[in-house]
């Protein structure tokens, strides 16, 4: 079970496994940490910048910094926030192919080279980023500030 602070210790746990081309997809509802992991994810790159929600911009790149926490080269990371592609009824309606076209609108296959890319709110649709991705899913207690996560490496073809 893990605390906001648990959690940002567990992105950086992760990070020391995450090379540049990794794409990082966090699933779970409102509230259940999905930022505080990406928080967690870019200390342990070593990116600049302070990890926010991208929620109003989509998408933010951080670059890499001087130093990755527990040795390696610093990787930069993009992070996006993919609720408004998913939110708006037209995108329901059309079984999501317009996030699927906003999300290649974003251009993020050409960051893979050089960044960690981190979705939020981005199973079903950042999947096709990469041939393999880490799929976190965080669950959130109603009566605590206690979450708990389940994560895989996901193998499968563009």
């Amino acid at each position: 079970m893990l605390t906001v602070q648990d959690t940002e210790e567990f992105g950086q746990r992760l990070a020391a496994d995450l090379t540049a081309g990794d794409v990082v997809v966090l699933s779970g509802p409102l509230g259940a940490g999905k930022t505080a992991l990406a928080r967690g994810i870019g200390a342990g790159l070593g990116v600049m910048g302070v990890v926010s929600s991208p929620t109003f911009i989509i998408a933010r790149e951080h670059r890499a910094g001087v130093s990755r926490r527990g040795g390696g080269p610093p990787v930069a990371m993009v992070h996006v926030d993919a609720y408004r592609l998913l939110g708006d009824s037209d995108r329901a309606h059309d079984g999501g192919r317009l996030a699927l076209d906003e999300l290649d609108a974003l251009d993020l296959d050409t960051e893979l080279d050089d960044a960690v890319v981190v979705v939020e709110w981005g199973e079903g649709l950042a999947e096709r980023l990469a041939d393999r991705h880490l799929l976190v899913r965080l669950e959130r207690h109603t009566d605590d500030e206690v979450r708990v996560a389940h994560w895989q490496w996901v193998n499968h073809t563009k």
